[in-house]
């Protein structure tokens, strides 16, 4: 029920941005409905989302699932596996953070750190 009434007023400050942008006016009941509508859609993409997940013998709804779900909208598929790419990167980024920090904390050196102590031990070697 509480879910219920949070997509009602996200639905109905989308609504108030809507006729503020396009100078249009939406009913309180035409709110409902698209508020109604929207509740029903999330329920089937819900289970959409767990079939999915369960055809592929899995009990946890991937991001390969939700681009399965999005297949039928070009744009909304490109967003999404646009977004995917980007929360890819920004963890491999992390994990290499954590890397660098983990091993700095143990006294080890980072690959840069090894290559500097190589480069000037050439040197100290020439001289």
């Amino acid at each position: 029920q509480r879910l219920k009434a949070a997509v009602h007023y996200t639905v109905g400050c989308l609504c108030e941005e809507v006729e503020e942008d396009k100078d249009v006016q939406f009913s309180k009941q035409s709110i409902a409905a698209i508020s109604d509508i929207t509740f029903r859609q999330c329920e089937i993409f819900a289970k959409d989302l767990e079939m999915f997940a369960r055809h592929a013998k899995r009990t946890t709804v991937t991001t390969d699932d939700v681009k399965l779900l999005a297949r039928r909208s070009n744009a909304l598929l490109k967003y999404i596996t646009q977004k995917s790419e980007e929360l890819a990167s920004n963890n491999m980024e992390q994990k290499e953070k954590k890397k660098k920090k983990s091993s700095t904390a143990k006294g080890e050196r980072t690959p840069g750190e090894q290559e500097a102590a190589v480069t000037e031990n050439e040197d100290s070697n020439m001289a």
